[in-house]
């Protein structure tokens, strides 16, 4: 009953009168949302737009027949509806972060965990994000110039969580598009773009912020709107179908989505500048879950890899794999994630590479988890750091 097929035929019988059962609720949730069966799937079943209706369906159920506790309730809440939307509540959360690493409290967490002292909320304590001061919201707004000529002029979403944890990514993916002759807009009235409440059954919350993302993006003034984030990308791509049946904004969202690309499919598109110097690295690459089997995009990030001079690439068995993370599987289904980890990282150990490179935040937070509780130092880095670093390398 947890294989696609099992989850299809009860969703099925849900449809066709039978009650929605904690049994039920139990499978749905255990399902990693990662599309993979999709890209197995010979009669194309659209298996992942299924899942996610049937969780929202379920979060409907739940409020009559089955409410959370009202601690979880209220935290829940807290963090779908208030703190994912809110730069000043990440802000001060990036701040908490970061005073809890700099206070080496985070490291004693992590080495209890590890002796398994805090039992599951060490398990947890694993997963926490680094804070990556200073932020990235004091670049929201701007527009970053082209270097050299200007072909291109592109919108970045900056995400949520990402400006907080991975600023130093968001910068490096605003400088990687300057060398490829883009305008970067960083627009101003942007913000999450719902991923995480749409895989948590949270739909209308998604299309609210849908709306304001489109709202804050004249699609006509760009010739892409850009996301480093796979996750996300796989969302945005889908506000058509998000919003498709709003009158006033379907048409809107279709604009949006065809416009929308992920960074590694934009690069990979255009001619890219070679003007990068050499990167004596052995790497391998984990696909993201929600690139390879969402949106269909496997090719790019490695060709972006090859284009790197010096830079040795080596191909991980089960790449398109999960590695666990899977939205915030790795927190509600702590178990289940870090075994799906420990599987993927010895995969990664088979390559002997010093780099994993990775096209989603997400991912990189799980991988470097996986690093910590099984590997051998090596460095998670996404695709688009990994150019960067040969740009600066051309100018030593």
């Amino acid at each position: 009953m947890d294989s696609p097929r099992g989850r299809i035929y009860q969703m099925v019988q849900v449809a066709n009168g039978a009650p929605i059962t904690p049994a039920y609720t139990q499978h749905i949730g255990l399902c990693l949302a990662c599309r993979g069966c999709e890209s197995a799937c010979p009669s194309g079943v659209r298996y992942g737009r299924m899942v996610e209706d049937a969780r929202a369906e379920i979060e409907t159920w739940r409020s009559a027949h089955a409410p959370r506790t009202h601690t979880a309730r209220s935290l829940r809440h807290f963090v779908f509806h208030r703190l994912l939307q809110s730069r000043g509540l990440l802000t001060f959360a990036g701040a908490l972060l970061y005073l809890y690493e700099a206070s080496g409290v985070k490291a004693l967490v992590r080495g209890m965990g590890r002796m398994k002292l805090l039992g599951p909320l060490g398990d947890l304590g694993q997963l926490a994000p680094s804070a990556d001061p200073p932020f990235f919201f004091n670049q929201i707004g701007r527009t970053f110039p082209a270097q050299s000529e200007q072909r291109y002029r592109v919108a970045f979403l900056a995400g949520c969580i990402a400006n907080v944890c991975f600023a130093r990514l968001n910068e490096a993916t605003v400088r990687v598009l300057q060398k490829n002759g883009c305008e970067v807009v960083v627009p101003e009235g942007q913000g999450c773009c719902g991923a995480l409440h749409v895989h948590s059954g949270l739909r209308e919350e998604a299309q609210r912020l849908a709306r304001r993302n489109i709202d804050a993006i004249e699609t006509a003034g760009f010739d892409a709107i850009i996301t480093n984030a796979a996750g996300c990308g796989s969302t945005l791509k889908e506000y058509a179908e998000l919003l498709e049946d709003d009158p006033q904004y379907a048409a809107k969202a279709h604009a949006f989505a065809a416009k929308m690309r992920d960074v590694t499919e934009f690069l990979a598109g255009i001619e890219l500048n070679p003007r990068m110097g050499p990167l004596n690295l052995t790497v391998t690459y984990q696909d993201a879950c929600h690139l390879a089997h969402g949106q269909r995009i496997r090719s790019a990030p490695r060709k972006l890899l090859a284009a790197v001079p010096g830079l040795k690439f080596r191909e991980m068995a089960g790449s398109d794999l999960c590695c666990g993370s899977a939205g915030i599987y790795n927190v509600v289904e702590n178990e289940m994630s870090m075994q799906i980890l420990a599987r993927k990282m010895e995969a990664v150990k088979a390559t002997g590479t010093e780099v994993i490179a990775a096209v989603n935040p997400g991912c990189m937070l799980q991988l470097e988890t996986g690093v910590r509780l099984h590997g051998s130092k090596q460095r998670v880095m996404h695709v688009v750091e990994l150019l960067d670093l040969a740009y600066k390398q051309s100018q030593k």
